[in-house]
């Protein structure tokens, strides 16, 4: 069965709208805010996120657990095309949702690695210096590492890859290294 455009608009919309339900929406709930600011494939990317910690805490031991929190962000990526074009850039909006596991000192402080896998929503197709995603709705795969200061000030640096898993070709991909200032309230 194919799927036409708007199918697929109206399904990552769907989405977000359901994973947003998810998350505790009081005033409360919000624990931290961060900015990122990525480079890769001739683009640029800022983002501004709100995170929102879990109360769980998995395989506790020698002072360290695995706990996580979900990252949710609205980011702008700016591409420099090099292509023969008239526009030499191009600028995106892209709306994400993404749940981290992270494994940190049972402190909160010092150095950490996380992980996570969420859905993203892009404004325009992707398309610059040799590289294409064929649809707006993305996956984002994220790995990271980073330290915690005594102040609560969370630096860290990550891998971004997105792509949409394959669903519509062409879907090259895109890689951002990404550096995270984040601090909690």
């Amino acid at each position: 069965m194919l799927f036409t455009r708007q199918t697929w608009n109206t399904l990552a919309v769907s989405c977000t709208f359901i994973a947003l339900q998810t998350l505790p929406m009081t005033s409360h709930a919000l624990d931290s805010a961060s900015i990122d600011y990525g480079s890769g494939n001739q683009t640029r990317m800022v983002r501004l996120g709100m995170q929102w910690k879990w109360e769980n805490k998995w395989w506790q031991s020698n002072g360290s657990h695995v706990s996580g929190y979900w990252d949710m962000g609205l980011a702008h990526w700016r591409e420099r095309r090099f292509q023969n074009v008239l526009d030499k850039t191009q600028n995106l909006t892209s709306i994400g949702i993404t749940p981290v596991f992270r494994l940190q000192s049972d402190s909160l402080t010092g150095p950490y690695g996380e992980f996570g896998i969420g859905v993203h929503y892009l404004s325009e197709l992707y398309d610059n210096n040799g590289r294409q995603l064929s649809t707006r709705f993305q996956f984002g795969d994220r790995i990271g590492a980073g330290y915690v200061f005594r102040n609560k000030l969370d630096l860290g640096l990550m891998i971004e890859h997105f792509s949409n898993g394959g669903v519509k070709e062409p879907n090259d991909g895109v890689n951002f290294a990404v550096v995270r200032v984040r601090y909690p309230f």
